[in-house]
């Protein structure tokens, strides 16, 4: 069984791999942020004319597998990119992110529960 990597040693292996390149230059927020919409995009491409049920049903056919499992990295490899050159958390961001949300949206009925 293959252990899992921690996200900071992705982002170290993906400054690394950039910087091997000399491709810092290029990696401006704006650039990130652009190539990630680009990617995010090609996800979505992939379910754009699916039926709910045959999206449901992408992981079962090893090429599309292959595609959504490709573009995915692709999306999370530039969201972690962004996020080191902009100095952000991700998992502290998300974290905020859901506690802010538990209070703006609370359970139906939890209210009425106390």
């Amino acid at each position: 069984m293959t252990e899992h990597p921690d996200l900071a040693g992705l982002q170290r292996r993906l400054a690394e791999f950039a910087a091997a390149r000399d491709w810092q230059p290029f990696h401006t927020p704006k650039n990130l942020a652009s190539a990630l919409s680009v990617e995010a995009a090609e996800l979505v491409e992939i379910f754009q004319w699916l039926t709910p049920e045959q999206s449901a049903t992408v992981m079962t056919d090893p090429s599309t597998a292959h595609r959504v499992t490709d573009e995915v990295a692709d999306v999370l490899a530039y969201l972690l990119q962004f996020c080191e050159v902009l100095g952000i958390d991700p998992l502290a961001a998300l974290a905020a992110k859901i506690e802010r949300n538990e209070g703006r949206f609370p359970v139906p009925g939890a209210e009425d529960a106390t």
